[in-house]
């Protein structure tokens, strides 16, 4: 049993559950925010290391789905599109996998804290969060770069590479393609990353492949939504809620 449950405890393996097949329906409905919400919410009953381990295979998982979801030939144009932003990302994250064990945990905390709520209190507070795509080659490595680091200390890099989808004028499925195909090279390097970092083990391990099953029924939900709702109002809500896993990440750098 405590193979099938990573570990943990009934209760706690249950709130994993249920925090996995939220994450995972929101990523369905707009195509991110489910490692920032998963963080978020295991950080809170596990120490970051094994929290971050947990994300690994659902993140694999989800992003196969999310990018092959219109074939593999629109996923491929998708990947030679953004080659530049990927190629930034990935050599940025796998260099920042590498202080996950170095820094203190209660900086990595505030590190991805202060940008999530910011990023949430500017989304509702209706701001213009774009850029200007003249400089495609410069914004590309830019939020490359930016997107590989938080990467690589949490597995979330979706706001930037989000911002930057909306500010090149990529319509719901162009976008929900470009995330899905972005954040699945990703979830690959994160993977081998933290397998030379060690935080991916034998120990860490069991609980991330079993959060594979609630993590695919939370996407199949999400993309149901996705296809019949109107993405508006949800979207909102998500904000909401990253904005309380900000402050709740926050809550926990200055508290200790």
């Amino acid at each position: 049993m405590a193979v099938l449950t990573g570990g943990l405890e009934p209760l706690t393996f249950a709130f994993a559950v249920a925090v996995t097949l939220f994450s995972a329906f929101v990523k369905g409905t707009v195509g991110f925010a489910m490692p920032m919400i998963m963080l978020g919410a295991f950080a809170a009953v596990l120490p970051l290391d094994a929290a971050l381990a947990s994300l690994i295979l659902p993140m694999l998982a989800t992003n196969i789905s999310q990018g092959l979801r219109d074939g593999p030939a629109a996923a491929l144009r998708t990947a030679r599109r953004y080659r530049l932003l990927i190629a930034v990302a990935m050599a940025t994250l796998v260099l920042s996998a590498q202080l996950v064990r170095i820094l203190p945990q209660d900086l990595l905390f505030a590190i991805l804290g202060l940008p999530v709520a910011a990023y949430a209190i500017a989304g509702l507070a209706g701001l213009p969060l774009r850029f200007d795509v003249g400089r495609r080659r410069l914004w590309e490595t830019g939020v490359g770069a930016v997107a590989g680091f938080f990467g690589g200390f949490f597995g979330v890099w979706g706001p930037p590479i989000v911002i930057y989808l909306a500010s090149s004028g990529a319509s719901k499925g162009d976008s929900m393609r470009a995330q899905g195909v972005i954040f699945l090279i990703g979830a690959a390097m994160l993977t081998f990353a933290h397998v030379l970092t060690g935080v991916v083990n034998k120990t860490t391990l069991p609980l991330s492949a079993a959060m594979v099953v609630p993590a695919m029924a939370g996407l199949w939900l999400g993309y149901r939504a996705h296809d019949r709702i109107d993405q508006a109002g949800f979207r909102r809500w998500t904000l909401v809620l990253l904005l309380l896993t900000g402050l709740n990440l926050l809550r926990r750098a200055l508290t200790g």
